[in-house]
């Protein structure tokens, strides 16, 4: 039974790479870490523009279940963006679509704003793009980060850019 689930993410994710690869998506870019492992895709994405983060370069890896699509990957950013409300200090993404599907345990999120096995890799890096150009507050997986963007926007503006160029000067 999990071979076969394994086997079908494995094609479901090779025919979305390729997809991918064919559209012309703006701000990312994604290939797999290894040819043999469907599993584990690079990304980049393009700091978005009119942002704090415009003109970075932000590189982050995608591990996805072998039951994908019914469960959702975990996104992480390598280097750790260490600023952002949504963002782990260890590199993680915390965004409702990444979260399981079903009910929020903690009450933040409605079911229909967790993972869905209608999303695809281009609608997940699309809402990380989203989610960079503006934070959710409101749940916050950086909470220092969440409190400054908040109160002291400026401040906060000036340390991510920072992080900014430190993402060019790593490329």
């Amino acid at each position: 039974m999990m071979a076969g689930n394994s086997s079908r993410a494995a094609l479901l994710l090779t025919r979305q790479l390729r997809d991918l690869n064919k559209s012309s998506a703006d701000g990312f870019s994604a290939g797999l870490v290894s040819e043999d492992d469907p599993f584990r895709w690079a990304v980049t994405i393009l700091g978005p523009p009119e942002t704090p983060f415009e003109g970075g370069l932000f590189r982050a890896e995608l591990v996805f279940p072998t039951d994908y699509p019914m469960s959702p990957p975990r996104m992480k950013f390598l280097p750790p963006i260490p600023w952002h409300p949504n963002v782990y200090r260890n590199g993680e993404v915390c965004i409702s679509i990444l979260h399981p599907p079903g009910d929020d345990p903690h009450g933040y999120e409605m079911a229909g704003e967790r993972w869905s096995p209608v999303h695809t890799v281009e609608s997940i890096l699309l809402s990380v793009i989203s989610m960079l150009a503006s934070p959710n507050d409101e749940s916050p997986a950086n909470i220092d980060a969440a409190k400054e963007w908040r109160e002291q926007p400026e401040a906060y503006r000036k340390r991510v850019r920072i992080i900014v160029r430190q993402t060019l000067e790593e490329a």
